[in-house]
């Protein structure tokens, strides 16, 4: 049991640094918001800390993971298409 806390607490850290280091590039203009990079990570990270909240049984942060994910994958598939003429 040990060691599936350490593999999910582990899951978790790093699903923290996609969602982090992402928030800061962006804040501090070194990366931009709208790049697939960005979206990538932060459906990685919220996947990630899904996984961490789901087995400690957080599950309302678990549930904002879910819908977390959700945009990140919207986010990716609207940017893959081009773009409605006006």
């Amino acid at each position: 049991m040990a060691s599936a806390n350490l593999l999910f607490d582990g899951l978790g850290w790093v699903g923290a640094a996609c969602v982090l280091v992402p928030y800061a590039m962006v804040s501090t203009g070194r990366m931009a918001g709208t790049t697939a990079a960005f979206r990538s990570l932060n459906a990685a990270g919220a996947l990630l800390l899904f996984l961490n909240t789901w087995y400690h049984k957080a599950y309302p942060s678990a549930i904002v993971n879910v819908i977390w994910i959700a945009i990140g994958l919207y986010a990716l598939t609207r940017r893959a298409r081009p773009a409605p003429q006006a």
